[in-house]
């Protein structure tokens, strides 16, 4: 399969919609909360498909910046001070290619483990908040 190319990524509105469009005609809006859940990085995927983390309390979340990493992907910074996921032009397009199934997954494996899209539900019972990202998030 030959290299996916983005021809836009635009911060929408609120910057809570990440809009990406690829040469070959593939538009997607894809919101901040399923980005920020299904972020590349370490601290979400783990470094094995067993270690992956299924992050909760994330409805609100909202992209701070868009930042390019040399020629292949961008790196997302959002408001709960996550920062470390490095989206790839493949990887982008997937997300947006799969976003039904995927999200439908998540949801399923939040439901699954008792957890929720809202901050204050997705904190597991007789855990102390911690603040920031480790609000029921199980990365830190």
């Amino acid at each position: 399969m030959s290299e996916r190319w983005p021809t836009e990524i635009r911060l929408l509105g609120d910057k809570r919609m990440l809009r990406v469009a690829f040469e070959d005609g593939g538009r997607f809006d894809l919101p901040a909360e399923y980005l920020r859940v299904s972020s590349p990085s370490a601290e979400v995927q783990g470094h094995s498909p067993a270690e992956r983390k299924i992050i909760g309390g994330k409805r609100e979340v909202a992209i701070l910046a868009v930042e390019p990493i040399g020629n292949y992907a961008v790196k997302l910074s959002f408001d709960d001070r996550h920062d470390t996921g490095i989206f790839g032009w493949g990887y982008l397009y997937d997300l947006g290619r799969e976003y039904r199934t995927r999200w439908k997954n998540y949801l399923a494996e939040l439901e699954e483990r008792g957890l929720s899209r809202d901050q204050a539900a997705s904190v597991p019972v007789g855990k102390a908040s911690s603040g920031g990202c480790g609000d029921g998030c199980g990365c830190h």
